[in-house]
Parts: C-alpha cells; sequence; structure tokens
C-alpha cells in the first residue's frame, strides 16, 4: 500500500516540474484561449498544457488512479486513489504577470485528501503536506499565527467571477474590513491557505472555489494548525473559512455576522 509520503513526493515531483512548465511559458508571452463562467474568467492555452503535462506524468506512475482537474474531463480509476489538480491556480494573476499564481496537486484516497503540494509557478516556492507528517515550505517546518484579537487580524478573501456572486461578496467585505486588521485579496485559494499555514495572514474566506482550487492547501494548513470549514456561501456557491485552530470559532462568527455564508432560512 502506497504511504502518504509516497503519494507526496511523486505530487511534488509532477508538481515542480510542471512549474518549470508554466514559469518558461510565462517568459514566452501568454494570451487568452478561451473563457469560462463569464468574460473575465479566463483560461490560456497554458493552463490546459500544464494539465496535460501533469495527467502523463500520474498516468505514466500510476495508471489505475482517477484525475479531477479543471481543465479537461474526469478520469476514472480502479486504485482507490484520486488526484485533483489545479494546472495554474491564480490564471489572472498569470496573465498579468503577478507572482502569485500556482500549481496544485493533492492525492486523495478512499476520499481523504493524504497529500498535497501547490508551488508558486512566479517563485519557486514549495508547500507541502503529507497527512500527520506537519506542512512544509522549501523544506522548513510551517505554522499558523500566534493568537490574536479579531481586529488585529489580516484577513485574506477572494471574489467570485460572476457579478451577482461578487456583489453580495463586496458587501460582505464591506462589513468586514472595519471589523479586523485589513483585507487582501491575492488572487490564488491554493495560496492563500498556504499563506495562512505559514502565518502570513490569519484566516481566509472566499465563496465560489472548486475542490481543485482548495484540496491541496487545505490540507497544507491543516496540517500547520489551522481549521478549514467548506460550507455554502450566501450566493449559494461552495464557500471555504479558514483560520488558525485557536481562533476559527471568533472569525467564522464574524463571517457570518458580516453575510459571507448562507444562513437556513435565507
Amino acid at each position: 500500500m502506497t504511504s502518504p509520503a509516497d503519494h507526496l513526493a511523486l505530487a511534488r515531483r509532477i508538481a515542480v516540474e510542471a512549474a518549470g512548465f508554466v514559469a518558461r511559458s510565462r517568459s514566452a508571452g501568454v494570451e487568452v484561449a478561451a473563457t469560462k463562467s463569464s468574460p473575465v474568467d479566463v483560461v490560456t492555452q497554458v493552463d490546459r498544457d500544464t494539465e496535460q503535462l501533469i495527467r502523463a506524468r500520474i498516468a505514466a506512475a500510476r495508471p489505475d488512479d482517477a484525475i479531477l482537474g479543471e481543465e479537461d474531463a474526469d478520469r476514472a480509476g480502479s486504485s482507490g486513489v484520486r488526484w485533483i489538480v489545479d494546472p495554474i491556480d491564480g490564471t489572472v494573476n498569470f496573465l498579468y504577470g503577478l507572482d502569485q499564481y500556482a500549481v496544485s496537486i493533492a492525492v486523495e484516497e478512499d476520499g481523504v485528501v493524504v497529500a498535497g503540494v501547490v508551488v508558486n509557478a512566479a517563485t519557486g516556492v514549495v508547500y507541502e503536506a503529507a497527512r500527520g507528517g506537519g506542512a512544509w515550505r522549501d523544506g522548513t517546518r510551517i505554522a499558523v499565527r500566534a493568537p490574536a484579537p479579531v481586529a488585529e487580524r489580516l484577513v485574506l478573501t477572494g471574489f467570485n467571477y460572476e457579478a451577482e456572486t461578487r456583489q453580495v461578496q463586496a458587501a460582505a467585505a464591506a462589513r468586514l474590513i472595519p471589523q479586523v486588521r485589513d483585507l487582501r485579496r491575492l488572487g490564488s485559494c491554493a495560496l492563500d491557505l498556504c499563506h495562512v499555514a505559514e502565518g502570513g495572514a490569519d484566516a481566509y474566506v472566499e465563496e465560489g472555489v472548486a475542490l481543485w482550487d482548495y484540496a491541496a492547501g487545505a490540507l497544507i494548513a491543516q496540517e500547520a494548525g489551522a481549521r478549514l470549514e467548506v460550507t455554502l456561501g450566501r450566493g449559494r456557491k461552495i464557500a471555504v473559512v479558514c483560520a488558525p485552530e485557536h481562533g476559527f470559532a471568533a472569525f467564522r462568527e464574524l463571517v457570518v455576522e458580516c453575510g459571507f455564508l448562507h444562513q437556513v432560512g435565507e
């Protein structure tokens, strides 16, 4: 039976190779290939090519595993192992040359994520975790920030690409910002979760994310001492709430009060 550490080693190798491909492709210039949920939700040919590279490497090493990716059809498997792939999380940042875009690969065994790797393709920084083995950045163990009052917490968030959901999120963010240290929108769910894991922020909340956006980053954050909840946002899309275990309850209460999450009866 393959251990989480073995899954992590393969995921890391593939993610680092894919991130190198993304970085080289960025230097050659990038153009929009298509749009998805709205005219501002873009995909580039590099997204597609990177996912094909990742899928090929997984298939060669683990031909019986399933694959769920953002840009291509699901591949069924028979092993009980599924790979969850986002070839470029933060495609708009990639398009503009902002250094917050990443390759994200998670490995799920019997429905539980056991390994995750997020590689910032712009900087080469590698975040990783195997279940039960802690969270790491470039070989150094990382942990969430120490406790702080809600008013002194830096919060990361993001905005969906559909206008109606953005209106809901913007209203909630406007209610939140006077009550915390500050609010940041960096543009990559996977990296946002890693920033919480390494103590670069105190919390994260976003509606409209998909499993491939958060699967690897979620494990990394949890292994660093965070609690993470996948729930329903006020706009009726999947939402993720993440904060250090010691401050999660107070943060969740605040985001409910501000209107980020769906409540029964609404």
